[in-house]
This record gives structure tokens, sequence and C-alpha cells, in this order.
């Protein structure tokens, strides 16, 4: 019998529901650690305060994991809709029912203001909701028949067993936007979280245990990344594999399922451009891209990465932007900031080299470009650089942190130029008050995702993904469902 540990001298302790907080994997409907006791620890990265510890899972463990989905897709996907409905209904109300608590758990695991988590945990249970709603709609769908004397259908057919890879900026929201969309298809789910951040997933199984979910269609896996992973992309019995990360993995993951000719969605990184014309509305534009900058610490594929300004308003941009980036608060997630730390040393070490190169090849920094080492050392001050040359390393690469690089343009067709010219295609954010404008820069730019006058674009009923290297598929949406799903074909002839 597993026994469940506490963690009485962790801030976790805090939390309302105890049994929210998880150091187990969830296979099968069972809650088990590593036979060999092997642990990860987990930390707060606001002041690397130890958190707990969840088990570290073995390759064979990944594989009883896989065995126990595939047992329980042959029932899970004959299910009637209206019974995954009922039960994904159920586990979004005990997501809003302890939002609370899943909000305070994610800032200490991850680092984020609370009113940022408390916004995701909401954001997270929509896809819950949406995808609960959207259970019945894949129907038999009858097509015009080409043949004399024969019927022909499509049939949509859950795909199998589906392995779900989840970052560490969106613990919460990552996880049931995949997760939701596959149950709602007859997907069975291995769900692996980022060791960093393992503690969220893991009460979402929590909830989805009380929900009522059957023993094998929810499943929970930590451990090391490639140890768990890895059996999933060589089993052929994993028929599909959702991922968001980073580019650089998602190659990796891509080569590793091509053995088995998995179904592949993936939202990759990103290098999202602003772009802002005279004759925008200042202040908008200004409080918009602060919004697309700093959220999240600015940890977020979405983030703003290039700032261009048709030169005309340039320096009223820089000086208004500037100001508002000065006015940001910057603090301990529970303290419910602006800003927060950073994920890891990493990421702080990837702002100071993006700024030193900048600096060095010209750019003038306006405020910012330091650690806050008075609040820890994770903290970053958020960071504006002006007058950032073409050659820039920050205007190549993805950031992902709180260092805004603006610089001007003078004519439409350079800039959209410019904002092509990278590998990534996930999001770009355009300003202006023109209609023609907008229209033709919205199609020629090559992005899955177009912004206009605004930030918030995200939300269950969009297609969510990105072109060139920024994906594949769409997460999200009556597509997000379908990605789990294949089309049969069937041609009857009634004699």
């Amino acid at each position: 019998m597993t026994v469940h540990r506490t963690f009485p001298k962790s801030p976790l302790a805090a939390l309302t529901d105890a049994r929210l907080v998880r150091p187990f994997s969830y296979i099968d409907g069972k809650w088990r650690g590593a036979p060999d006791g092997a642990a990860i620890a987990v930390t707060n990265p606001a002041d690397g305060e130890w958190l707990g510890e969840v088990a570290a899972l073995s390759a064979a463990d990944a594989t009883e994991a896989v065995d126990a989905a595939d047992r329980a897709f042959a029932t899970w996907s004959e299910t009637l809709p209206q019974e995954r409905a009922r039960l994904l209904r159920r586990w979004q109300a005990l997501m809003l029912e302890h939002q609370e608590d899943l909000a305070l758990l994610m800032t200490l695991e991850q680092g984020k203001p609370l009113s940022e988590a408390r916004g995701e945990i909401a954001y997270a249970a929509d896809f819950i909701e949406f995808y609960a709603e959207e259970t019945r709609r894949p129907n038999i769908e009858g097509v015009t028949s080409h043949l004399p004397d024969a019927e022909v259908e499509l049939w949509r057919e859950p795909m199998g067993v589906a392995a779900l890879i989840t970052p560490w900026n969106f613990p919460s929201a990552m996880l049931t936007r995949k997760a939701a969309a596959a149950l709602a298809a007859g997907c069975t789910i291995l769900a692996h979280p980022s060791a960093e951040t393992p503690f969220s997933a893991l009460a979402l199984a929590e909830l989805a245990e009380r929900a009522g979910f059957p023993p094998g269609v929810f499943n929970v896996v930590t451990g090391a990344a490639p140890t768990i992973v890895e059996p999933w992309t060589q089993d052929p019995r994993v028929r599909v594999l959702s991922f968001t990360g980073s580019t650089e993995v998602g190659r990796l993951l891509y080569r590793q399922c091509a053995g088995s000719v998995k179904s592949l969605i993936m939202e990759l990184g990103g290098h999202a451009p602003v772009i802002v014309f005279k004759g925008a509305d200042l202040d908008q534009a200004v409080t918009e891209t602060i919004k697309a900058k700093f959220a999240t610490t600015g940890q977020d594929c979405l983030g703003a990465n290039r700032i261009f300004v048709e030169r005309a308003i340039y320096d009223a941009f820089v000086e208004k932007f500037t100001a508002a980036t000065q006015a940001l608060s910057m603090a301990k997630g529970l303290d419910d900031a602006d800003l927060g730390p950073l994920m890891n040393e990493k990421a702080v070490q990837k702002q100071e080299a993006h700024v030193a190169d900048a600096l060095a090849k010209g750019a003038v920094l306006k405020c910012g470009g330091r650690r806050r080492d008075d609040l820890g050392p994770l903290f970053y001050a958020p960071t504006v650089l002006a007058d950032v040359p073409d050659n820039a390393d920050i205007l190549h690469e993805e950031t992902f942190g709180p260092v805004a690089a603006i610089l001007p343009f003078d004519t439409e067709e350079e800039v959209v130029a410019k904002a092509n010219a990278t590998e990534y295609g996930l999001v770009a954010y355009v300003h202006s008050q023109d209609p023609r404008r907008i229209y033709r820069v919205s199609r020629k730019l090559q992005f899955g995702m177009v912004a206009v006058n605004r930030t918030k674009v995200t939300g269950a009923p969009i297609p969510f993904g990105g072109m060139k290297q920024s994906g594949l598929g769409r997460e999200g949406a009556r597509q997000g469902l379908e990605a789990f799903t294949e089309i049969k074909y069937v041609c009857r002839d009634w004699g």
C-alpha cells in the first residue's frame, strides 16, 4: 500500500486541500512512487525554497503506463460521448472549486504572480468545458457517392493512446488544452509534465480521479524527460504525440517518432514581431505591447521579441514604452506584482547575454539591464533596448524573458520582410488604424496567428498554432479535437 507523504515544512502545506499535493505518479488509477525511491526535488524559483519532491520513474514504468492506457482505450473509445462529456464537466467543476489552491500551488512552483496563476486556472478550465461540449460533435459524415449503387461515409475515430508533453511556463493550461481534446475524442492519455513544475499536473490528475475517470484513461508519469518520453516515442501503441516546448526539442522528438510514424501536434518556439505604424493609437499600442512583452515575465512563446516602430513615431513610442516599463513592479509571485522571477539560472544568463551583445553592437539601454539581486538570484529587471541593430542576437533568437528590443522602420515592405525573416511563425502583433494596411500586412505575415490592435487572442474556441518551425497542427477549437482522430472511409454496397 502506498502511503501519501506530506510536506509539513513546505509552503505547499498552506493549501486548503492537502491531497492536491501529490509526490507520486498516477498510472492505471493508482498513485505510485519509483521502486528504488528515486525522486526529483522541486523548488520555488522566487527564493530557492524546497517545496517537495516527485517520483522519478524509470523507462520500464513509462512502458507500464502505455500498457495501462492501451488496455483502457478499448473501453474508453467505446464510451458514449455524453458519458465522456459528463466526466469532463465534473473535472472542470472540481478545478474551479479548487481554483485558489491550484493557483497558489502554481505560483509556488512556477513563480508567476498569483493573479496570473488564477487567470491560468480559469483559462485551463475553459478548455475542459469547451471539449466537453465538443465531445458529441464528431459525427459520421455522408458523402455523395462517386460509384453506382454505393453508399459512402466518413467516420472520425480516436487514434488511440496519446502522449502529452507539457512545459513549465503554463503547467495547467497546456495540460488541459491537450488532455481535454484527447479525452473528448476517445483517446487515453499519458502526460509527462516538466520536472520543474510537476505538482500542477499531479493536482489535475488528483481531480481527474475524483471526477471518476476510469483507471488507465488518465495517466501522469514524472521523471527525467529522456527516460520517460523516449519509450513513448518508440512504442507503436502510442499513436499520437502532442508537445509544447522549444523548437530544438521538437526536432528531436520529430526524429524519434519517425520510426513508428506517429501523428504529431507540436507548439514550438516563437519570435513574435510587434509592428506599430504611424497613425496607430500610440497609447493603446504601448499598453498592448507591454502586455505582449512582459506577461509571465516574458516567458511565453507568444511574447513580443522584436518591436518595430515606424520612424515618424519612434521616439515618442520609445519614451512612453520605457516609462511604462519602469512603472512595472517586480516581486515574488505571492506578492502579486506585475513580474516575478525567471524559471532558472540559464534563463537569467540568456537575458544577460542578449543585452550584452546588443549593447556591444550599438543598442541603447533605456532601463533595466541588470539582475535584481535585492529580490533574489533569478530576478532580472524589465529592460528596454532601443536602436537595436539588425545583427543583434536578440533579433534572431527567442529571448524568453523581460527584455524588450525596439528598432525603427521606414516602409511597410521593409518591416514585413524583417518580421518574416525568421524560422519561427507563431504570432505577430500589428497596430494600425488603416483597414487596407491591416488587411495587406495580415495577409503577408508568415505567422499562424495575427493580433491587430490587441494582445489577447487565444482561447478554447480558436485554433492555436504556428507556421514554419513554430509547430505542426493546431490546438484548441474543433481542429484541436480532430487532431486526435483519424478518418475512416467506408464504402458500402447493399447488394
